[in-house]
């Protein structure tokens, strides 16, 4: 009689492991699918945050610009914030004077809030605590929902002049607008300005905008009243390097002395 061979099928590991009890294996597998599933790669989550944070600047970035093409008439046909800083070009060639611009800045800042809105938050908010938390309130607002216009910012500490300290500042590391515009004039006269009479005018808050042109930062001081035109520097300050015009205008004027950008 001829032996018969068994063939048996590869071993594949047997289960539950000799070296584990069934009880303590179950465990340690549903440790491991629960922790595949409730574990995300630290990529996709910061992918998910910046394209949120990139829908939400393309709602604010697209609202600003139609509520600025509605009052200059106009429209750039470049896309985003190229085409942005096109219209805000318009805008100062458009208007006979500064003040036209500033006025017409400001309009575009209300046509961004309810009428309600401002009126209740000038109202109700504005005199709480002699404006402390309206100015605190605001700083946090503009540091959240306008980085998508100026760059990257965060909340600071200002001293008022009476010697107490608010968290009532926001500063800007590098303004986006200034740099793109490339203008000492579009930065007074349809931001610093007008920001300030509408902040101060509509909503109850005093600011002061503090721009630095040497390295683009911007300091804002909410709840401080800015200085008297006469003695604001910024309104005295020349032409950046930067500016397209400004290389002709210094050939032009080589023989006169001109000590501050024209359009401001």
């Amino acid at each position: 009689m001829k032996a018969l061979a068994v063939v048996r099928p590869p071993s594949i590991c047997s289960w539950p492991p000799q070296s584990l009890p069934k009880s303590q294996y179950l465990r340690s597998q549903r440790f491991r699918v629960s922790s595949s599933l409730i574990k995300e790669p630290q990529s996709e989550i910061q992918a998910k945050q910046e394209k949120k944070g990139g829908v939400m600047d393309e709602v604010f970035l697209n609202l600003f610009r139609k509520k600025m093409v509605e009052e200059v008439g106009w429209d750039s046909g470049k896309p985003g914030y190229d085409g942005l800083i096109e219209v805000a070009n318009r805008l100062m060639l458009k208007s006979p004077t500064n003040s036209h611009t500033k006025e017409a800045a400001v309009r575009i800042l209300r046509s961004l809030f309810p009428p309600m809105l401002l009126q209740l938050y000038k109202l109700l908010i504005a005199p709480i605590q002699g404006g402390k938390v309206a100015a605190i309130m605001v700083a946090r607002v503009t540091a959240i929902t306008c980085e998508w216009l100026m760059g990257p910012c965060t909340v600071n500490s200002v001293d008022l002049p009476d010697g107490t300290s608010w968290n009532s500042g926001v500063f800007v590391e590098k303004c986006k607008y200034l740099e793109q515009s490339k203008c000492v004039g579009i930065c007074v006269n349809t931001c610093k300005l007008p920001t300030q009479a509408f902040m101060k005018d509509y909503m109850g808050v005093p600011l002061v905008m503090e721009p630095n042109f040497s390295d683009y930062s911007c300091q804002f001081k909410f709840g401080i009243h800015p200085p008297l035109p006469e003695d604001d520097a910024t309104l005295k300050e020349p032409c950046l390097d930067i500016c397209p015009n400004a290389t002709q205008r210094r050939e032009f004027t080589r023989n006169i002395n001109v000590q501050q950008c024209p359009k401001a």
